[in-house]
């Protein structure tokens, strides 16, 4: 038997994907969580073999709690199941410890596939991604980024390089002629490849290395 903790912040979806992992006789939903706070906390209490994380959930988002759980519970497998196909989530997520990327819109029977897999300590990838896989893998061994965050993308680096002059958010979107909500998830993905837990930490190590 399969236990699976599902972590999404879209009720409707949750069930139907409740509903989805119910059918199969060989996993057991032993929770639901609709954000990553709770989601920690259910997998502490409860001790699924597997969870099914969304990434960008209100308070604590499907990075950070992936991160945490992987670095606190390593023996939990974390499944990301969203609705980002793009390559930063991507590697923010494996950078913090998933061990299978779906975007949303796989069928039942893939689902059912990746939970097993990842359960069996296999690495999982959906077709929507698994080129964005194969293209990081060559990219990072031809080149390697100048600069004290060589792991950073440029807009990434320029991000924190404002972050640690002191500018909020909306100040950092007004600058950069984007949404707040695209500057969040950016910093974000910051967190996770610097593997820090907040801004203050983020701002530290920007200075240190001579960004502030």
């Amino acid at each position: 038997m399969i236990r699976v903790l599902v972590a999404d912040d879209h009720p409707v979806f949750r069930r139907g994907l409740v509903g989805v992992l119910t059918e199969e006789p060989e996993v057991e939903v032993v929770g639901e969580a609709g954000d990553g706070d709770a989601a920690m906390a259910l997998a502490a209490e409860l001790g699924p073999d597997v969870v099914l994380m969304d990434l960008h959930m209100e308070g604590t988002g499907g990075i950070a709690a992936t991160r945490r759980l992987t670095a606190e519970l390593p023996d939990i497998a974390v499944l990301v199941l969203t609705m980002l196909d793009d390559e930063e989530s991507l590697h923010s997520a494996l950078r913090a410890g998933a061990r299978g990327y779906l975007v949303k819109g796989a069928s039942g029977d893939r689902i059912l596939q990746a939970v097993r897999a990842v359960a069996a300590g296999e690495a999982v990838f959906g077709a929507d991604v698994a080129g964005l896989v194969l293209g990081r893998l060559i990219s990072e061994r031809r080149t390697v980024r100048p600069g004290p965050f060589p792991m950073l993308t440029d807009r990434e680096e320029e991000i924190l390089t404002l972050m640690s002059h002191g500018r909020t958010n909306i100040e950092i979107a007004r600058r950069l002629v984007v949404s707040d909500k695209t500057v969040r998830n950016h910093i974000t993905n910051i967190f996770a490849k610097l593997g820090v837990a907040d801004r203050s930490q983020a701002i530290i190590r920007a200075r240190d290395a001579g960004l502030g």
